[in-house]
């Protein structure tokens, strides 16, 4: 378990050369011509720390180069304990209070610093999840509010449909939202995310009766007429997910527009993915994060904060 009094999370010195480790575990590389191990340390009265300069192309380049860290402000041990905070609260943790606990002036500085934690912690999603012999369970809850609906009006019909799909065999926990609530919708997202050999479980909704004929299997549990288990065809897995995610949005973070709410599921599905059941603790996991940096710059180029 990683301890708070750790170095990296106080020190910028040990927090830089953390970093590196990571950034660069083959040896150190050039940002601009990827030449490695032939760089010079500069180390000038007036040359910021962990500055160095390629002898090939004879650019000076930092570890935090095309980094979310890169041109911040922010000292990267605060980087650092921010995504440590984040990756081992189950729940979340709040932008008030990253604000408080790391001695922040603005609240904004905090809010945007863990957008762009969260940014790290997306998946690229290379290719479909499951396969031959494993199991996918696919399902659907509702959130929040669609962009422009003022007043509920009633059932769910005024809210974001959030489509997740967890893996049983290996874990790893996928969600997207939309604002359509089709048959259509729903099944493009299954479709995407899912291999063919899988074998898809969900529960009777109509949404999946059609978009199961395409898989190697498809049992559903009848949540219609009270049922929820018949032997390994149910779908708890996913509604445990479903639970710390509505818990933590509605206690934790309270308010989320639609435009952000991609990377709040980033955030969940990251912890998710990566929780102790699947081999990682606060640590590999923190490290996961810290790596996922890495090629990632989030900027709001208007001060109302569109989404990105």
């Amino acid at each position: 378990m990683t301890k708070l009094t750790d170095k990296i999370y106080h020190d910028e010195d040990a927090a830089r050369a953390h970093f590196e480790r990571i950034r660069w575990p083959d040896g150190r590389t050039c940002h601009h011509c990827g030449v490695v191990d032939n760089s010079t340390l500069l180390k000038g009265k007036t040359t910021r720390p962990g500055l160095y300069k390629c002898n090939a192309c004879r650019k000076p380049f930092t570890a935090t180069m095309g980094t979310i860290y890169e041109r911040s402000h922010i000292p990267l041990h605060k980087w650092l304990l921010a995504t440590h905070l984040m990756c081992s609260s189950k729940k979340g943790i709040s932008a008030a209070q990253l604000h408080r606990n790391l001695g922040f002036g603005s609240y904004r500085t905090a809010w945007f610093m863990a957008h762009r934690i969260r940014e790290a912690m997306r998946s690229d999603r290379p290719a479909p999840m499951g396969g031959e012999g494993q199991t996918v369970e696919a399902d659907e809850t509702y959130f929040g509010r669609k962009a422009g609906v003022e007043t509920p009006q009633g059932g769910f019909r005024h809210k974001l449909c959030v489509v997740s799909l967890v893996n049983r065999d290996t874990g790893e926990a996928r969600s997207v939202f939309t604002d359509k609530t089709t048959h259509e919708a729903v099944a493009a997202v299954v479709r995407a995310n899912v291999d063919r050999e899988s074998r898809l479980v969900t529960d009777d909704h109509v949404h999946y009766w059609k978009i199961g004929k395409e898989f190697a299997a498809h049992q559903r549990v009848r949540h219609s007429i009270g049922e929820y288990g018949r032997g390994d065809v149910h779908t708890n897995t996913i509604e445990g997910f479903f639970s710390i995610f509505k818990r933590g949005m509605r206690g934790i973070y309270q308010h989320c527009g639609s435009q952000h709410l991609h990377r709040y599921l980033a955030e969940y599905d990251f912890r998710y993915t990566y929780r102790e059941a699947t081999g990682c603790d606060d640590t590999e996991r923190t490290k996961r994060a810290v790596a996922g940096t890495i090629g990632r710059r989030l900027m709001y180029a208007r001060p109302n904060l569109t989404r990105a």
